[in-house]
């Protein structure tokens, strides 16, 4: 009796042991491979391999919209299909902190094409604008029409005000 105690007990302690070292701290985002116009969320360590380990239903954000993921060997497709050109604001929240990713994805034709963003430059490019504004008046005109083209194309590309200022937040959290 006692042997099938301890059995059941070690059984009990390697299951939640293996539970918790089930995280998801870094992932990456491609199209996926059957080319639906739909994308690829992929697990991965701190070097940006894949880490097939990832198995099972995961929370995210999604640009604003909360979604669950089911991970088959590292890797999980979001549900939606992504209709044209945007920017997607991908986020995961553990209890190792929170996990986040800005991507632009490209579209063209039937291809999908992610370029991850590091959210710094949206905090950089205006700061860089007002700075050249500021030194000389004589371009402040310029600066402000280019103020407005960037404003406009991260609007008309799905990146609405509260994603824009959330990602910047998160990503001088990352920064310290």
């Amino acid at each position: 009796m006692k042997r099938i105690l301890l059995l059941s007990i070690l059984c009990l302690s390697g299951f939640f042991a293996s539970a918790q070292t089930a995280a998801i701290n870094n992932f990456l985002v491609k199209e996926n491979l059957l080319k639906n116009s739909k994308l690829a969320i992929i697990s991965a360590d701190s070097l940006n391999n894949p880490n097939e380990k990832i198995n099972g239903i995961y929370t995210f954000s999604v640009s604003g919209f909360t979604q669950s993921l089911k991970f088959n060997d590292g890797i999980a497709v979001l549900q939606l299909p992504i209709a044209k050109s945007t920017f997607v604001y991908i986020k995961h929240q553990n209890d190792s902190g929170t996990h986040s990713k800005l991507v632009y994805v490209y579209k063209k034709e039937a291809d999908l094409t992610p370029y991850p963003i590091n959210s710094l430059w949206l905090f950089i490019i205006p700061i860089v604008l007002v700075i050249i504004a500021f030194a000389f008046r004589k371009l402040i005109i310029f600066v402000v029409i280019a103020f407005l083209v960037f404003v406009y194309f991260n609007h008309s590309s799905g990146l609405n005000l509260a994603t824009f200022f959330e990602s910047i937040f998160d990503g001088l959290k990352n920064l310290f």
